[in-house]
């Protein structure tokens, strides 16, 4: 009876443990684990910062590099380059996601990007690959070698192809002034949960020099020809959706979902606007801004959409803290500090920081997007600094040195919400969740 009574403990025991393992995270279907990098469950280890309003303005830091990238985003071909050109983007990973490449899969962490189309790995043989997760392709029995004559490698910019005869897709990119890669073209099998992709192109890292390149894989989420959702044909029919956690939520992770199965019901949505000079972005109409119950004075022309200034609003995973255009931003920022009692002081990138304990009159911010109203969550508004004295607001102007008539709307006001990117029906949905 001893025996039994202890095994049957053990049992319990071992399954509680693993019920209770803030790490893992057992799918089904084709949802993903959405993990913050310089959260516990990340592979990846970044300098510790201080305090998490730290980590933060370190992310945040680098959103200027990002908006840039985003904001020069021109026209592409149809097919695309599979190494993004926009090189800004590869300095960049918030969040990352857990899937397989090859057979028998190979455990990957890449980096979720709505406003790239393509992906890329750092592969075993890379030379100057700061990681200690590489893609083997050799021991892979999906692996296919993709050469010069191939019609995703005739248009790639970098590309090293003689004039005749053929040879492996080899790209060669500088980053900056200080950094470059070589990359070569392949496919092989790409697993998601459990679905498998075949035959998925991606960038194989094989060499890199300075300090710019990540050690992480990304993976795009975009609307070109070489995303994820081009890929994968119909089998997640257009649609997807995420759940981001909160950077505070140091052992959890949120989740993507890939198809039109396990979607909320009901959850609002609006339209998505197609830019084709920057046909990778995920454009919506923002119609309004209210600080409280006051609706922000914002001319029409300033929130506008307009595909040949690439001005009006869009969704993005990879950028920090919301940016508006400067015209914007300041009546946001001047309608806040109208209805919060001050002094003021500046925190990092966030100008408006006053006094936590006045943090019980805050107004609420609501974007008023075309069919659907999104009254930010106080956490998704405020960020507080480590000592918890101040509360600032967690939104910015654009940099001076990007096109300022775009704004973005970042993954700090996306946290604890399922955010719907429904490609095939041009609509983009928003609803609460509690995402950690």
């Amino acid at each position: 009876m001893d025996f039994l009574f202890t095994t049957i403990f053990l049992s319990l025991l071992i399954s509680t443990s693993k019920a209770v393992d803030p790490c893992s995270y057992e799918s089904d279907g084709s949802d993903i684990s959405v993990i913050p990098i310089y959260s516990k469950c990340s592979p990846f280890n970044p300098p510790k910062p201080d305090s998490w309003i730290d980590t933060i303005i370190n992310l945040a830091s680098k959103d200027p590099q990002r908006v840039k990238y985003l904001t020069s985003l021109v026209a592409q071909k149809t097919t695309s380059v599979p190494i993004a050109s926009g090189q800004n983007i590869l300095n960049i990973g918030n969040y990352v996601l857990r899937v397989k490449l090859g057979t028998p899969g190979q455990l990957m962490f890449m980096v979720l990007d709505t406003s790239n189309d393509n992906a890329w790995v750092p592969c075993s043989d890379c030379t100057g690959c700061s990681t200690k997760t590489f893609f083997t392709p050799n021991i892979s029995t999906t692996f296919g070698p993709m050469d010069c004559s191939m019609p995703q490698c005739t248009q790639v910019r970098g590309l090293s192809c003689p004039t005749t005869g053929s040879s492996a897709c080899l790209f060669n990119q500088s980053y900056g002034g200080d950094s470059s890669l070589s990359a070569t073209l392949i496919t092989d099998s790409l697993q998601l949960a459990k679905d498998i992709i075949p035959n998925f192109a991606f960038g194989c890292i094989n060499s890199v020099s300075g300090g710019s390149v990540p050690p992480q894989g990304l993976l795009g989420l975009g609307r070109g020809s070489m995303s994820l959702l081009s890929q994968s044909g119909s089998l997640y029919s257009g649609v997807f959706s995420y759940c981001l956690p909160s950077f505070k939520s140091y052992y959890f992770s949120g989740s993507l979902k890939l198809g039109p199965l396990g979607q909320p019901k009901s959850i609002r949505t609006t339209p998505l606007l197609n830019n084709p000079h920057r046909p990778s972005l995920y454009y919506v109409n923002l119609d309004g801004i209210s600080v409280g119950r006051v609706k922000v004075p914002i001319a029409p022309e300033l929130l506008a959409f307009n595909p040949t200034t690439g001005a009006g609003t869009i969704i993005d995973s990879g950028t920090v803290i919301t940016r508006f255009s400067e015209p914007i931003y300041t009546a946001i920022r001047d309608e806040f500090r109208k209805q919060v009692n001050g002094p003021f002081s500046s925190l990092g990138a966030f100008d408006t920081c006053f006094a936590a304990t006045n943090e019980g009159v805050t107004p609420a911010i609501t974007f008023h997007f075309t069919g659907l109203n999104l009254t930010l969550p106080m956490e998704n508004s405020l960020i507080h600094s480590s000592a918890g004295s101040l509360a600032c607001l967690s939104m910015a102007a654009m940099p001076n040195n990007v096109n300022s008539m775009m704004n973005v709307i970042a993954n700090l006001q996306q946290q604890n919400l399922r955010i719907m990117f429904d490609v095939a029906n041009s609509r983009l949905g928003i609803a609460r969740e509690l995402c950690n």
